[in-house]
């Protein structure tokens, strides 16, 4: 939805589904239905999020053309996509599947080509386009190979620019911008500000500046604007949040080196503070335990003295619980709650990228990113339908409180 300078949605990954026709029997049963609720008669925006497989079908035939007739008919229009998960991301383990095929893979590249085929057509007349994907890789494929790790950054380096080649074509053609946004997360190739930050010196800009200079023959300044326009970041409040970043740094470091937000996913960790009571602390203990489910990755960050100790996933965690300060979880949870029965969310983090946009415009695309919902324990989960409305109506309070004149 347009809210002043403002585009919210929010990220259709939550619905199972890998195949077009899937994705769009979804939407056609969500989007209509949410958009009533919530009283919303203006255009109306979708975080469209479309497996590989779906992003072929879509673009045979009519399926594309079809698609923005029914858009158009009921007031819809789509900004954002999310290509992070290339493949299935329901009803089976996902854990670091969902970096294959990371970005050293042509099928990662012809994947990302095919969204920006697709994002490009839908977008509306002076609307970017954002889509946000993967932290390059998954670090602990690299553990104990640091030679491969700088040969897979090259390489993922070169995919990317080949990206950035389409939309400058794209913008030179129809002037629509277009731009891809990375997103760290915990055990990301790259995972925090420092090394979003050393990945664009190091190595984006050098690189990809000689390649666009090779190839499009402009200056080699000029080929530095064309990445930073069309490589960004995709800050995921929860991601940030596990790795106990201040969002008010975070962006100082980006912004000092001209690095751009592509979107902000609105998205909330798990959060736990240990008491000194063992007792309690074993009482928090076993209600995390439903947490540590078997699809997605849930990485832990356990913080004590202001030491930082990462782990994998949750359930290595818990076998080291105890001897922390307080935990974070890589565990989205419904952001509009705080506080759930001795557990917290760090929905404060939200709350301050929110109040530090109010400031800055420094990015115009929000997206709620709360894909959990069916591997939630059974004591938070409520209707879908509902349950997307309430994480509506929580932003939309804040925004239109704070931000709307």
């Amino acid at each position: 939805m347009k809210l002043d300078n403002y585009h919210l949605t929010y990220c259709t990954n939550i619905h199972p589904g890998e195949h077009w026709n899937e994705v769009f029997a979804n939407l056609q049963q969500y989007i209509p239905a949410l958009k009533s609720q919530l009283g919303w008669e203006k255009p109306f925006g979708i975080g469209l999020r479309l497996a590989d497989v779906a992003t072929r079908e879509l673009l045979e035939l009519d399926a594309l053309t079809n698609f923005q007739d029914w858009l158009q008919q009921n007031d819809l229009y789509v900004f954002t996509l999310n290509g992070f998960p290339y493949g299935g991301f329901h009803f089976s383990v996902v854990k670091d599947k969902v970096y294959a095929p990371d970005w050293t893979k042509p099928e990662r590249l012809e994947y990302t080509l095919r969204l920006v085929k697709i994002l490009a057509p839908l977008l509306p007349d002076g609307v970017e386009g954002s889509i946000s994907t993967l932290p390059l890789s998954y670090k602990p494929w690299f553990k104990n190979n640091k030679s491969d790790l700088l040969s897979t950054t090259v390489s993922a380096t070169l995919n990317l620019v080949q990206v950035v080649m389409e939309m400058v074509r794209i913008k030179q053609e129809t002037g629509k911008v277009l731009h891809l946004g990375l997103e760290p997360e915990p055990d990301g190739l790259i995972e925090n500000a420092a090394e979003v930050v050393k990945y664009f010196q190091d190595f984006l800009i050098p690189i990809g500046s000689s390649y666009l200079v090779e190839h499009l023959g402009v200056s080699e300044s000029y080929a530095k604007t064309l990445l930073l326009e069309h490589v960004r970041i995709c800050y995921d409040t929860c991601h940030f949040a596990v790795e106990y970043e201040n969002p008010v740094t975070v962006l100082k470091q980006f912004q000092e080196v001209g690095i751009k937000i592509s979107k902000i996913q609105i998205s909330a960790a798990l959060q736990v503070n240990l008491p000194n009571d063992t007792k309690q602390k074993s009482i928090l203990k076993q209600k995390l335990v439903p947490f540590a489910e078997s699809t997605y990755l849930h990485q832990a960050i356990a913080r004590k003295a202001g030491i930082l100790s990462r782990y994998s996933d949750l359930d290595a965690a818990l076998t080291d619980f105890e001897g922390a300060e307080e935990w974070r979880i890589h565990f989205h949870v419904p952001i509009f709650i705080r506080d759930f029965d001795g557990l917290q969310s760090t929905q404060d983090d939200i709350l301050d990228v929110l109040d530090l946009l109010k400031n800055d415009n420094f990015c115009n695309h929000l997206e709620i990113e709360t894909y959990t919902w069916e591997v939630l324990p059974s004591i938070m989960k409520l209707d879908l339908l509902a349950s997307i409305r309430r994480e509506y109506e929580w932003v939309l309070k804040y925004l239109l409180s704070n931000f709307m004149n």
